[in-house]
Order: C-alpha cells, then structure tokens, then sequence
C-alpha cells in the first residue's frame, strides 16, 4: 500500500480554509484559556480512562517544552472498536468516528499526564489507516480526528498533519494517531 502524505495547516469541512480561522483571538497561544470539560460536554462527550502502553514506552513523553503522545488508537474505556479494514470492513463513516475517538485519547493522555492548563497548542498529528487497495478517502477519514481537535481546544486545537497509509496496524485497528503539543515554559 502506498503511504500517503498531506501536509495542511488545518481542514474543516463546514467551511473554507480561508475562513476557518476568522473567530479566532490574536493573543499569544500561552494566555489562551480553554474549557475543556465544557467543550467536551457542548459535544456530548467525555474523556475515556487513558490505556496503558502495550510495550516499554509511556504514552507522553515530554522534551523540554514539547509533549510528544505516543500513538492512540479507537480504544473506549479498554474496549476495542472499528478493527478492520478501511473500504472493507469499517466505511469512510465509521472511520471518521474511529479518528474521533483516537483523538479524544489524545486528550485524554494530555489532560491526565500534563492537563490543559500546561499547553500553548497542539503543532501537529500523524494518522495511521490500513485499508483495502481500491480505498482512497484517507484526508475525509483524519478530518474526524482534525475537526474534534479544533472544536474541544479551539485556537490550541489548530494543527498542521500527516497522514500515512500502513499494511497492518497492531490489533487489526483500522486508524490510529499521534500528536505532539508545545507546553508553557515553567
């Protein structure tokens, strides 16, 4: 399979680019103040409990001011869920969910390992898909992970991405992510 890259700043699908970042305050990202629990709420959402590394890592890893969150799959609450494959057994939908979830892991870890108080602002995600050969709606699919992103953390959520098309992911989950945030200087 072939390994896709798509760099963009941020994407969203209810309006243009050019128009996504209009609401947005100019202030320094640092004196930038979230809700993140009324976010999440707003969305109907919670965070799930944080997974435990399935090998000798830690789930976040901080080098000076950056965390770097090792990669979250569509796991709730140790259930596993959206395993298969992309054009096969999951549809372009459900993976669009599937990136949801791994994404509200990645907040997840954050908040329970740094909080949110701590971060500037997400710089950038990296998203795994494995799916069936004739499948080609990756940049859809990692809009789920992209538009929650923004939509809990708003200016801290905007982010640059990649996006890799992989034969196999561990546990025959369909997407995983992985992300990296700059933290306040303490």
């Amino acid at each position: 399979m072939s390994v896709i890259f798509e760099f963009i700043y941020f994407t969203c699908k209810e309006e243009p680019l050019e128009n996504a970042f209009s609401n947005f305050d100019k202030k320094p990202m640092e004196n930038i103040k979230i809700d993140l629990q009324k976010n999440l709420m707003g969305l109907g959402l919670e965070l799930p409990s944080v997974s435990t590394p399935g090998g000798n890592y830690v789930s976040v890893n901080v080098r000076e001011n950056i965390a770097y969150v090792a990669i979250q799959f569509p796991i709730y609450n140790e259930e596993y869920l959206y395993q298969g494959r992309l054009g096969n057994e999951i549809s372009t939908e459900e993976g669009y969910k599937a990136m949801e979830l791994c994404a509200l892991n990645v907040i997840a870890q954050i908040e329970e390992k740094i909080g949110f108080d701590q971060v500037v602002g997400l710089n950038h995600i990296d998203a795994y898909f494995q799916a069936d050969g004739n499948w080609d709606e990756s940049p859809i699919v990692v809009n789920g992970a992209s538009d929650l992103l923004v939509k809990v953390l708003e200016e801290k959520g905007v982010h640059s991405r990649s996006i890799f098309g992989v034969d196999k992911l561990p546990r025959n989950f369909s997407v995983g992510l992985t992300a990296s945030f700059t933290l306040q200087n303490t």
